[in-house]
């Protein structure tokens, strides 16, 4: 069952929506029509991604927590996820009717959802950071909807599609995790002075700030 869950939860993995991400702001961005929605999404979703590693760094770094809800920051996988897939769905089913779009977004939502359900699965993150995380990410891709529910976007056609997602797909084939976690970690640690970053266990223990870096 870890397999199934495994392979959902790469769904929401940075080293595959990051590109996913870029390549919708490309797309949009090409078309002067749509330049400033490539600028509201980048905003957005950038936004999204940016509130998320702050709070992971407040909590590596400087142990900014709660105990209480088991909550050591947003759950990255989960908000990136809810910020990107109802979007990408709706783009996707442009050329529909509006009752379509709509269900293609509902759609795109409960997978997202589903990415984040994957967390709890794999006991990576807590309640918490997972509902958290999830109304971050719906936020994002909600505003963006929003934004441009009035507009006419043209669909992309199926092998822009397949060219957009292809990096990405190399990167879920690879089957290897971006490794942004441990980057943060050791950033968080090098930003505070402090010898390791803190942890879930620290956390629960009450423990203090760890040893101070030797310089």
């Amino acid at each position: 069952m870890n397999n199934f869950w495994f392979i959902v939860t790469a769904f929401g993995d940075s080293g595959f929506l990051l590109p996913a991400a870029l390549w919708i702001a490309i797309w949009l961005g090409s078309d002067g029509g749509t330049r400033s929605a490539a600028a509201h999404w980048v905003l957005l979703f950038g936004g999204c991604g940016l509130i998320v590693m702050l709070s992971k760094l407040a909590f590596l770094g400087w142990g900014i927590g709660s105990a209480r809800f088991d909550f050591t920051g947003f759950s990255g996988h989960t908000a990136l996820a809810t910020a990107l897939w109802p979007v990408a769905f709706w783009l996707a089913a442009q050329r529909w009717v509006p009752s379509l779009r709509l269900a293609a977004v509902a759609a795109g939502s409960v997978w997202a959802v589903f990415v984040g359900a994957s967390r709890l699965a794999l006991e990576v993150h807590s309640t918490a950071e997972v509902v958290t995380g999830a109304f971050l990410g719906l936020a994002a891709s909600a505003s963006f909807l929003w934004l441009h529910r009035a507009r006419s976007i043209p669909a992309p056609p199926p092998r822009w599609l397949a060219m957009g997602l292809a990096v990405p797909l190399v990167f879920f084939l690879v089957g290897r995790p971006a490794p942004t976690q441990g980057a943060l970690e050791a950033l968080a640690a090098w930003m505070a002075g402090i010898e390791r970053p803190y942890t879930r266990l620290d956390l629960r223990q009450g423990r203090g700030a760890p040893a101070e870096s030797a310089e």
